[in-house]
């Protein structure tokens, strides 16, 4: 009786277990969001859609992915805490139900120089272990094979106390790392453009120094004045060869200027560990400008670029070194792994095949364990970040996804749709943000934002399976059968730019002419070599303006205003028509609240807590002096004019006593791009994905060039965006400009005027042309991926 009652109260506690089905959202107001209140189902997957800057990323990444981050992280000891990046609790009122997040974003792979596709994923930690082991000779442990360990040795005397007495015994070390000694394991070695570092006709207290930061007047300058290596009123080509030596390369040393201890370094090796420690696409635009200017990078005669020592590639397994292995196509890799029958190590090739094949299942099998992570693509890096969740054992936890089919094209779609069923089939929660119609439709739910952007969104605007979403009358709903249709005239070609023998990456020695005065999309599968033809063999001089996938970086201070180059002309208006200095009109300069330093809010650390933001009670949120605010241009002040919208920047600045043509050009072109509701003074870190694409898209369309190269611009875009970008993309065709674009999107491809379509495949599978020509041939004659997939598209 007693054991029936007791299985009876297991079988209801169970049930109430199993209650917990979804995880409840109320009251949310991060970023644009309004009071959003929704309910999501666990263990199925649901896909958030709306037009770019609705609010989905501030819904699904900014609230329940941040705060379930915040929870665990709250479970470690205070010790630990002390060492992870302290997490604000997200602007909700309630939030339940929730589970462990894993994100997998689109933010690029940390770009360090040494970082590969080989240590991102652990496969090279294993390969190092694996020719510990196999390799012949033997020459070390793993670290041996490791680009980022030095070898050194040393030897010496030390004192050891035994007994009462001190003795001095002779020991020595050596540490066998497999770091090429010529380029440290970079792969590359740098040679700089001196005339680029200084004009040798000045002396340098005329400024001979053309390095940015390096000025006469600033700390360095007063280092090169006072360090008496040379005189700094002689011109530096009557240096002696010991001065231009020491201005150039000497080793740190200690000095000391007007009573300060300093160290004084030479030119080169300053900049080395200033600028070049550096990824390049994470520096200021004037550093890099630079760098481009003044670097060149070539590869190290010394370990052929493959960044190991000697000895590192002469242990060989079956005749192949670590070097050979890495430089292998990761789908030839595998192949080679599983042929090695070694019983002594079979567990560790067993973890290493699985990783290897799930590079392969993903679709990046074309990839190369050497290959820099920085130079992977969004969307490929956020597949080989997915590969470590391929195979884990872990389950009902929530998998969070920005744009999976980032990147993709229509052939690969389906097998990410399968790897994300798959993950939600073992009982876990996927929630992703996305776009493209192939991958909605095969959504559990479907939660859709807007109906607009930026303050004209942030509402839920239905709930919902895919067929109710199709008849919701949404913005997303009405799109989502759109299809772009066949151009019946194209536009004949006003010229061509000839690529001849192109070789880079992949490429098989390929000759094409792109045509000029029309919009000619590049297509082809991920890793068929569409970047490389475009950004890698573009002749030099072409007048070509390239805008690429890098995504802008910025802290708070940054907004669209700055990053376009805007608030330049609209400080010097104001400071003209006030007759003032035009750094008062700075929150970054001389114009900043003191108490916040124009931040506008002030930050509390509260230690291994996390840290509390208050508006500034000073400046109320404004950023500047008081005083400054005194200051007005037609009737508005600073603080004013940069909490305007695009929309309103543009009428404010047309005409009028605040008529400033070069503000109102910038804010037309963010106007032409889909922007035209974006605040001109918003945070950079408050905008989407896709909004900093054209906002990138925008600041490159005022430079002067007759070619414009888009990588994937509709990247982060709704269905109803991609028709203004459409329309943008015509418009700057018909204005005389040639637009090449690379692309996955087929309303893109139909609404081109010619086509190259690379491939066959991805890796030394592509490299080829496989058809060139309009849309309407490519569809006629279903002859390569991407024509058989732009037919059903179009429904032909």
């Amino acid at each position: 009786m007693s054991s029936a009652k007791r299985t009876g109260k297991q079988s209801t506690r169970q049930e109430v277990a199993d209650s917990h089905d979804l995880i409840r959202v109320l009251g949310a107001r991060v970023n644009n969001l309004k009071d959003v209140s929704i309910e999501i189902p666990k263990r199925r997957l649901t896909v958030f859609t709306g037009v770019s800057g609705s609010g989905k990323s501030s819904l699904v990444f900014g609230t329940i992915a941040a705060e379930s981050q915040r929870l665990i992280n709250e479970t470690y000891s205070a010790f630990v805490q002390g060492f992870m990046p302290s997490l604000a609790r997200p602007e909700v009122d309630v939030l339940e139900g929730l589970t462990t997040a894993i994100l997998v974003d689109q933010q690029r792979m940390g770009a360090d120089p040494r970082s590969t596709v080989g240590t991102a994923t652990d496969a090279y930690a294993m390969l190092r272990i694996l020719f510990s082991r196999l390799g012949k000779p033997h020459i070390g442990s793993p670290q041996a094979f490791s680009f980022n360990v030095a070898s050194i040795s040393g030897a010496g005397a030390v004192q050891i106390e035994r007994a009462g007495k001190t003795t001095k015994e002779r020991r020595s070390f050596s540490i066998t790392g497999g770091m090429c000694p010529r380029c440290e394991g970079r792969g590359n070695v740098t040679d700089f453009d001196l005339t680029a570092l200084y004009d040798d006709s000045k002396s340098l207290n005329e400024g001979a120094l053309t390095i940015p930061g390096y000025s006469v007047d600033g700390w360095y300058g007063r280092i090169f004045a006072g360090c008496g290596f040379f005189d700094p009123d002689k011109p530096i080509r009557k240096f002696t060869k010991k001065q231009l030596q020491d201005l150039l390369y000497k080793e740190p040393t200690k000095i000391k200027v007007d009573n300060i201890n300093l160290t004084y370094e030479g030119l080169i090796p300053r900049i080395q560990k200033s600028f070049l420690a550096k990824d390049r696409e994470a520096m200021q635009p004037h550093i890099r400008a630079f760098v481009d200017r003044a670097v060149t990078f070539t590869v190290c005669p010394e370990c052929d670029g493959t960044r190991l020592s000697a000895a590192a590639r002469s242990s060989k397994i079956k005749g192949v070194s670590i070097a050979d292995v890495c430089a292998m196509q990761i789908s030839d890799l595998a192949e080679w792994v599983r042929d090695l029958d070694e019983p002594s190590v079979a567990p560790l090739l067993a973890t290493l095949q699985h990783s290897l094949e799930s590079f392969v299942e993903i679709g990046l099998g074309y990839l190369s364990l050497a290959r820099p992570a920085g130079t992977l693509s969004g969307g490929e890096a956020q597949r080989v970040k997915m590969i470590r969740h391929l195979g884990s054992a872990l389950t009902d936890v929530t998998y969070v996804f920005d744009e999976p089919t980032a990147g993709l094209h229509p052939h690969d779609i389906q097998r990410m749709n399968d790897l994300l069923l798959r993950l939600r089939d073992k009982g876990n929660t996927v929630l992703v943000v996305e776009h493209k119609p192939e991958t909605i439709v095969i959504a559990d739910h479907v939660v859709d934002l807007g109906p607009g952007a930026g303050t004209a969104g942030g509402t839920v605007c239905f709930e919902g399976s895919v067929d109710g979403l199709r008849k919701s009358g949404t913005v997303t709903g009405k799109h989502f059968d759109d299809r772009a249709e066949l151009k019946q005239a194209v536009r004949e070609p006003s010229g061509k730019l000839e690529i001849r023998g192109a070789s880079a990456n992949n490429l098989r020695d390929v000759d094409v002419d792109v045509p000029l005065g029309v919009l000619c999309a590049v297509t082809g599968v991920a890793g068929s070599g569409k970047s490389s033809l475009i950004h890698g063999s573009i002749p030099p001089g072409a007048n070509v303006v390239s805008i690429d996938q890098a995504p802008i970086r910025g802290s708070r201070r940054s907004n669209p205003a700055t990053y376009t180059g805007l608030l330049e002309p609209i400080r010097k208006a104001f400071a003209k028509a006030n007759g003032v200095k035009p750094a008062l009109f700075s929150a970054n300069s001389e114009g900043a609240c003191p108490t916040c330093n124009g931040a506008g809010v002030i930050y509390t650390d509260l230690g291994m807590m996390a840290g509390v933001a208050t508006t500034c009670e000073e400046c109320e949120g404004k950023r500047f002096q008081a005083a400054v605010l005194d200051y007005h241009l037609g009737g508005r002040d600073i603080s004013e004019v940069l909490a305007m919208s695009v929309t309103e920047a543009e009428e404010f600045f047309r005409e009028g006593e605040a008529r400033i043509p070069a503000a109102h050009a910038i804010l037309e072109r963010l106007a032409d791009v889909g922007l035209g509701y974006l605040g001109i003074g918003q945070p950079l870190t408050t905008l989407s994905g896709g909004e900093r694409q054209r906002l990138k898209l925008a600041t490159h369309m005022g430079e002067k060039g007759g070619v414009y190269v888009l990588d994937e611009p509709t990247t982060g875009l709704h269905l109803a965006d991609v028709e203004q970008l459409l329309g943008l993309l015509d418009r700057l065709v018909d204005s005389g400009k040639s637009v090449i674009v690379i692309e996955h999107h087929q309303a893109v491809m139909a609404h081109a005027d010619w086509i190259i379509d690379l491939g066959p495949g991805a890796g030394h599978d592509g490299g080829q042309i496989v058809f060139e020509g309009t849309p309407a041939d490519l569809v006629a004659k279903h002859s390569t991926l991407t024509g058989e997939h732009l037919a059903t598209y179009v429904g032909a």
